[in-house]
């Protein structure tokens, strides 16, 4: 099998089998905030797989192969040996035109999801300080509403809302265990990988791993927020707070207290789990390591052997 082939085979494993395994898997509801890192790179390791295998596509009938082996000082000839790919210039082009659509779609995504969020948290932040309200003491705005709801806006003006009825449904302990839970999104930049969760939905949603980014993203981003509150906050109260904010709407890019499968977290809460030891949480940065170089190591292993076996005359 020829690197490129290789390269796509291994997208389309981690693409379409990754979701799968990541659901059924129990230990990251044991260390969120690690299972959200090995997420992203898995998604990271199929965009970079798809693009790499484009590029290594186009290798043997293009000037790349030439420019590959004047860096690396291995022969032209043993790189196109190591990349042959059959087809020649139409499967080169046919690898360039993939790589280039990819790289634009998921830089046209990005700009797009970014500018998005930007503008909708703006304007989020500025209805809540046009109707809403300075409570004293609580270091967030109160918004008028028979619902209660408490939710968090980052980027450039971070904000923490309150409705009337949140504040009316909560004891002062709850208050101050939601409290914690919002100032977690915000301090951790959760906001910034829920945008990046929707960035690779847009960009390749017809692979199931990119397309549920957000929602698994999601649901790992509360239970950390949960996690960091809890440290200073007593569970049960956190989770008594959940159940009286359930049910309340928040607008995206909110991130609200009592979104994402509030029964799941209110048990999860209540019966917790113990913490992945040192030797899960060794694994599990190894793994995101493993994931964020392998299409590169697998791309360029032609390329150093061809190097370390040195050059070649051609017969």
């Amino acid at each position: 099998m020829t690197v490129g082939g290789a390269l796509l085979v291994y997208a389309v494993a981690v693409g379409t089998t990754g979701l799968g395994w990541f659901r059924r898997a129990r230990w990251p509801s044991r260390s969120p905030h690690l299972a959200a890192a090995l997420y992203l790179a898995a998604a990271w390791s199929v965009l970079a797989a798809l693009t790499l295998a484009g590029i290594t596509l186009a290798v043997p009938a293009t000037a790349l192969g030439g420019g590959i082996s004047n860096v690396l000082g291995a022969c032209v000839l043993r790189l196109r040996a190591e990349y042959a790919t059959p087809g020649g210039a139409v499967v080169a082009g046919l690898g360039i035109a993939i790589s280039t659509a990819l790289i634009l779609r998921v830089a046209i995504a990005t700009f797009i999801q970014v500018s998005a969020t930007r503008t909708q948290a703006r304007r989020q932040v500025e209805l809540a300080q046009l109707v809403g309200r300075d409570e004293p003491g609580l270091g967030a705005l109160v918004v008028d509403s028979e619902q209660p709801c408490a939710f968090c806006v980052g980027g450039a003006q971070p904000t923490i809302v309150f409705t009337s009825a949140a504040l009316d449904a909560l004891d002062r302990r709850q208050l101050d265990a939601v409290l914690a839970h919002e100032r977690a999104h915000l301090t951790r930049r959760h906001h910034r990988l829920q945008t990046a969760a929707k960035v690779l939905a847009r960009a390749l949603p017809i692979v199931p791993l990119l397309r549920d980014a957000p929602g698994e993203l999601g649901r790992l981003i509360e239970m950390h927020a949960d996690d960091v509150a809890a440290v200073e906050h007593d569970r049960s109260v956190l989770a008594t707070a959940l159940v009286a904010l359930a049910g309340g709407p928040a607008r995206q890019p909110a991130l609200a207290a009592a979104a994402t499968d509030a029964l799941a977290r209110m048990r999860r809460l209540l019966a917790p789990a113990p913490p992945l030891n040192l030797a899960g949480r060794q694994l599990a940065r190894a793994s995101v390591a493993l994931l964020v170089l392998l299409p590169v190591l697998m791309a360029g292993t032609p390329a150093f052997i061809a190097l370390a076996m040195g050059r070649v005359s051609p017969r």
